[in-house]
């Protein structure tokens, strides 16, 4: 067995160097974990007498905004490579956790530009956004599940656009949880006032966000503004996603199937 696929992880892009260190720490263990992954089904396919391949793969990263070139662009720069090692699918992995414009229109557009530039030697496959995966749920849970809370609040982005919450509200129905929102109402503080307006004591708040970066540390600074005017409830923040095995794991379990 070998990798007839290479991926493309697309990530929003960001002024703060935090969010792309960690977008490159995820490539490299997405790309160790389809290595393990091929690996162990070489050595299946070796136990039954069948060619033994090499476990090559590629795994690249680009950025929507902030970039010095667009997604369109570095898809065709990258188009020659795959060329080079024999490989002619190239899949296209949104790191967003809700499907807004970058998700339903920005990305799709892209693809159609470099697709046409390129021609049908490469095909380009977009895979489902990451906010859609089903393991999500379960990295989150265990968030919660190590802190002893009586409420529990996900602090998500959140979008204007119809339905454009509707995973993350889904996510948090299926915890148990509040949900809060950076850019739209009801926000941090006032999901957290009206818990304790309930008697509520303590309160684990998990932020829905791939990366630590600018968003996730103003939300840090406001759960303690939060804890000082609050002395007599506990707050517990949790951490965004992040780099971890867990969710390369995850991620590789969705884009390979």
């Amino acid at each position: 067995m070998t990798l007839t696929s290479a991926y493309l992880l697309v990530s929003h892009g960001s002024r703060d160097p935090r969010p792309q260190i960690a977008l490159e720490r995820l490539s490299y263990l997405v790309e160790e974990q389809l290595q393990l992954n091929t690996t162990q089904a070489n050595t299946l396919t070796k136990q039954s007498h069948c060619a033994l391949l090499s476990p090559a793969t590629m795994v690249e990263t680009a950025s929507l905004e902030l970039s010095e070139v667009s997604l369109g662009e570095k898809i065709q720069q990258l188009a020659p490579k795959l060329e080079t090692v024999g490989i002619n699918n190239l899949k296209i992995v949104p790191l967003f956790l809700l499907p807004g414009v970058h998700v339903k229109e920005d990305i799709p557009q892209q693809i159609a530009i470099a697709q046409e530039k390129i021609g049908t030697k490469i095909h380009i496959e977009l895979c489902p956004y990451l906010g859609s995966y089903k393991g999500l749920i379960k990295i989150i849970e265990h968030q919660f599940s190590s802190r002893g809370q009586d409420a529990r609040i996900i602090i998500s982005h959140g979008s204007r656009r119809q339905g454009g919450n509707c995973s993350v509200e889904a996510i948090a129905s299926r915890l148990n949880a509040n949900v809060a929102y950076w850019s739209i109402k009801p926000s941090l503080s006032e999901q957290v006032n009206a818990l304790v307006k309930q008697g509520q004591q303590r309160i684990t708040i998990v932020p829905y966000f791939l990366f630590t970066g600018g968003i996730t540390t103003i939300i840090d600074q406001q759960v303690q503004q939060l804890q000082n005017a609050l002395p007599q409830t506990e707050l517990n923040l949790g951490q965004p996603l992040g780099a971890t095995p867990e969710l390369a794991q995850m991620m590789v379990e969705e884009i390979t199937t």
